[in-house]
């Protein structure tokens, strides 16, 4: 019975810090885009905002998951690894985001929530933010 009570809340632990994790990253689209991101995928429906919420969310559950895969029986330790790595992801997401932006010509944000359906660029940042998070996750086994 003890060992359920400890895997149990061993689960909400990871289940919350998961939680936390995914909450930032979608900050981090909020402030990376312009426009309430809120507002423009579930009022406005634009696909362009959901497809970079979407993945940011994919690449930061992947970490997660990798980190408390390969954590030790140490619950604390787990967590702490978890919750570095976890931000590592959404800081070398942000940072690859910047750089595209600085690479490609006008605001990568606005192109990618124009509401004009998704812009190809919306599919390069994707492709970005998952092999970020691939990247992170390799390093985290």
């Amino acid at each position: 019975m003890n060992d359920i009570l400890h895997e149990g809340g061993a689960t909400l632990a990871y289940g919350a810090l998961g939680i936390a994790l995914m909450a930032l990253g979608y900050l981090v689209v909020e402030v990376t885009t312009p426009g309430r991101l809120g507002h423009q995928i579930w009022t406005e429906g634009n696909r362009g905002a959901a497809l970079l919420l979407s993945v940011k969310l994919l690449g930061v559950g992947m970490i997660v998951t990798t980190a408390i895969v390969t954590s030790d029986d140490d619950l604390g330790q787990g967590l702490l690894d978890t919750a570095v790595y976890g931000l590592l992801g959404i800081v070398l997401m942000v940072i690859a985001f910047y750089l595209l932006d600085l690479l490609t010509p006008g605001k990568l944000g606005a192109k990618l929530v124009d509401g004009a359906g998704v812009h190809p660029a919306g599919w390069v940042v994707a492709a970005a933010d998952l092999a970020v998070a691939a990247i992170v996750a390799g390093a985290v086994s």
